[in-house]
């Protein structure tokens, strides 16, 4: 049944984003500069290689892996950074 469903929907002219309201031909305007989507990127690779320096020295230590935790954190913010580069927000 789940198949079914699928192909129903892939085959379709479905669209979730689209609304009636919608005029069309509305393009998406990005909402950061270049400039700032740049700056936004470079942050999120920075962040990412500190961070993993850092998981790497806790596990060289054999530090306890709780302290591993807050890395989820650093890791969130690299990513989220990264994702708002690509999507222009």
């Amino acid at each position: 049944m789940l198949a079914k469903e699928v192909i129903y929907f892939a085959g379709s002219d479905f669209n979730p984003s689209s609304h009636e309201d919608e005029e069309g031909g509305q393009v998406c305007i990005p909402n950061i500069s270049p400039k700032e989507r740049k700056k936004r990127v470079q942050f999120a690779i920075r962040y990412f290689l500190f961070t993993l320096v850092v998981l790497g020295a806790l596990l060289a230590f054999d530090v306890n892996p709780l302290w591993r935790l807050p890395l989820f954190f650093m890791f969130s913010a690299a990513t989220t950074s990264y994702i708002q580069a690509l999507d222009k927000t």
